[in-house]
């Protein structure tokens, strides 16, 4: 009996997963007539549909520093961003933008808020949360276009002229698939659902499913921008567009951070650690911690549930928590420090983590993802960083980081920073131009 009904939901949910299917398609046509039916306009309109555009992270430094190399390019172009944030005006989101990222725009943005961001937000599916923040985004999209219908539009969703994507993270990759499949439990795989196996092939079924339609709505662009090897090879089996598809790395300010002198950093008593990174669960800041105090008696979850973390394993007097600092904090932070901790697994890219080397600041991050592939990786034959994975892992490097002779920090220091003129803000504009170039002249 127990078998016969896990087998009729099972059936049930897939007869609604493809129910839903044949109704996309038949939105994206509407959406379709409806938007390429708008009447030709002197200026073109560029948007960015970008909902949590006055957040702190390296998706939001990318949409600025965009937004900066277009008005360079097309001064002449109406500029406008999607954004759900509706508690403050859009003067003080361009204040933010200088604030957190020293950046500041050349010319007006004109900001269109969205009331219905509460349907992409994740807290509100606490199952099937892929489905839902996507079927979600589709409604928060028809509102934003409902408002304003731009010349090119900056997103994964069809209907504009012209439709530039850039990936910072795969909704769905083939990683994803493998937890499920395995029934490991993560951040996005409940426990109750991988000790189930019925379970567990009912949300394997579903990714499966969401990963199709994802390559069928990624495959739309008209130009496809990610920010690593890592989401390029994701991307490239799911969306099948490599003929438009290129690696633009994301931006770091590094000619400000080259500022810094480079010198064996005693500022400060002891040795700074510094982690930079929002407050996420993927980002794995209790690993940080874990190996903090591992190392300690060996010789960062949300805010407050690390603190709560740091005191339970004694070590609250050593670890602070900084949050939505200013550039300028930031930059005399990495002066100081001697190692930058990044603890993510498959995390995309880490622009902190081209942070922290171009101030000097030795990284240990996560031997997967872009830290693997694009970043701390030797240049000239030398190494710029470590890699580790676990607690153990952790805690003996950054150890050994800490006994190496001031000299050979030196040399790792010098050697990072050399490595790091490829994610500048300067070579991003010039790659993000020429990636998008001849669609935006095409029109």
């Amino acid at each position: 009996m127990a078998a016969d009904t896990g087998s009729w939901c099972l059936y049930a949910l897939l007869r609604f997963l493809y129910s839903l299917f044949f109704p996309g398609l038949i939105i994206c046509g509407i959406l379709c007539v409806f938007l390429t039916s708008k009447n030709g306009k002197e200026q073109m309109v560029v948007a960015f549909f970008h909902p949590y555009c006055n957040a702190g992270g390296g998706g939001e430094r990318v949409l600025w520093c965009s937004l900066r190399a277009l008005q360079k390019k097309y001064p002449e172009a109406i500029y406008v961003v999607y954004t759900g944030d509706t508690n403050v005006s859009g003067q003080q989101i361009l204040e933010g933008a200088v604030r957190r990222f020293n950046i500041k725009l050349a010319h007006p943005v004109q900001f269109v808020f969205l009331r219905k961001r509460y349907l992409v937000e994740d807290s509100r599916y606490p199952h099937f949360t892929l489905l839902g923040q996507s079927l979600g985004s589709v409604l928060l999209g028809w509102e934003a276009l409902t408002q304003r219908v731009p010349d090119v539009y900056f997103n994964g969703i069809c209907g504009a002229a012209i439709v530039g994507s850039y990936v910072h993270y795969p909704t769905i990759s083939t990683d994803m698939l493998s937890v499920v499949k395995n029934q490991n439990t993560g951040f996005n795989n409940a426990a109750f659902i991988s000790r189930n196996a019925l379970l567990s092939k009912a949300k394997l079924l579903n990714y499966c499913f969401f990963a199709f339609v994802y390559g069928l709505v990624g495959s739309c662009s008209d130009a496809a921008m990610v920010n690593s090897s890592w989401t390029l090879n994701h991307i490239l089996s799911l969306w099948k567009v490599g003929y438009c598809t290129n690696i633009v790395y994301p931006s770091c300010d590094v000619q400000t951070f080259l500022d810094i002198p480079l010198h064996e950093k005693k500022v400060t008593p002891g040795y700074l650690l510094v982690s930079i990174g929002q407050f996420r669960p993927e980002k794995n800041h209790a690993l940080q911690i874990k190996t903090f105090a591992k190392m300690l008696n060996e010789k960062p979850l949300r805010v407050s549930q690390l603190r709560k973390l740091s005191e339970n394993l004694g070590v609250q007097e050593n670890v602070e928590f900084k949050i939505n600092i200013s550039f300028d904090e930031l930059k005399n932070y990495l002066s100081e420090a001697t190692i930058g901790l990044h603890t993510m697994w498959n995390e995309h890219l880490g622009v902190g983590i081209d942070e922290c080397m171009a101030a000097g600041t030795i990284i240990l991050a996560h031997n997967s993802g872009g830290p693997k592939l694009d970043i701390v990786i030797p240049h000239e034959g030398q190494i710029t960083g470590f890699l580790a994975e676990g607690e153990e892992g952790y805690a003996e490097t950054m150890a050994h980081i800490l006994s190496l002779p001031a000299e050979k920090r030196l040399q790792i220091r010098r050697t990072a920073r050399a490595s790091v003129s490829m994610f500048s803000d300067q070579e991003f504009e010039v790659s993000f131009l020429s990636s998008i170039f001849t669609n935006l002249t095409s029109d």
